[in-house]
Order: structure tokens, then sequence, then C-alpha cells
């Protein structure tokens, strides 16, 4: 069984801004992959207050505090190792797309001070 290593975030899209987030992570997506990670997903929140079968647990939703309108996004990209994660991440940060001067201004379409992030290693892969 291989086991991989994951970069993961929660993030919040500012109302009206999906279609803006959905391109640039698609641009970005590509990157990524483009310089060896193996999986890139962005997932839209659907189900925010899933039954649990009673058991208690925090929401995304009750943890990240969303306003009226805004999306809750789930995102991950997978990797060999955490050392094929530094790599792939160091050629990203060279790549021309980082520095590409329409993004330079841009207002991010997500929340920065609603962004989550880490680097997990993975202990079960079915």
């Amino acid at each position: 069984m291989v086991m991989t290593y994951v970069d993961g975030f929660v993030l919040v899209i500012k109302k009206g801004q999906m279609e803006a987030y959905k391109k640039m992570a698609s641009a970005a997506g590509k990157v990524w992959k483009k310089h060896g990670a193996l999986k890139y997903i962005e997932a839209v929140g659907e189900d925010m207050n899933p039954n649990m079968g009673g058991m208690k647990a925090p929401t995304f939703p009750k943890m990240i505090k969303p306003k009226k309108g805004e999306k809750v996004v789930f995102s991950f990209i997978t990797y060999k190792s955490r050392k094929h994660r530094d790599q792939v991440n160091a050629k990203v940060m060279k790549d021309p797309f980082m520095a590409n001067s329409n993004y330079k201004d841009m207002p991010m379409p997500f929340d920065m001070k609603k962004m989550a992030y880490g680097g997990f290693d993975s202990f079960v892969s079915l």
C-alpha cells in the first residue's frame, strides 16, 4: 500500500466570487500537476450540516463561520512524500504563473482570514 502526503485547505469563498475562484483554482491546479503533484482537488460544500447518527462534532460552518452567501471549499493536493511536496512547491513558486502580472494586484476571491492549511502524512489509504 502506497502512502501519500497531503496538503489540505479549508477556505471561504466570498459571496459572488465562486466563478473567479474556480478559474483561479483550475489554472493553479494545472501548474501543481505540471510540476508533479499526484492529485489536485477543489470541492465546494454541499452538505454542511450532515446527520452524523447522533455523534456530536463541529461542522465546517460552525468552525469557520461563513457569512450569508459565502461558500465553504475543501481542497487537497497529494504528493508521494513531504520531500516530494517540498520539491513540487519549489518548482511551482518559480513557475511564470506565480509571477503573472494579471494576478499581482487582483483581490483574492476567498477570505484569507478564514483559510486553514496544513500538511499531513497519510496513515490509511484504501
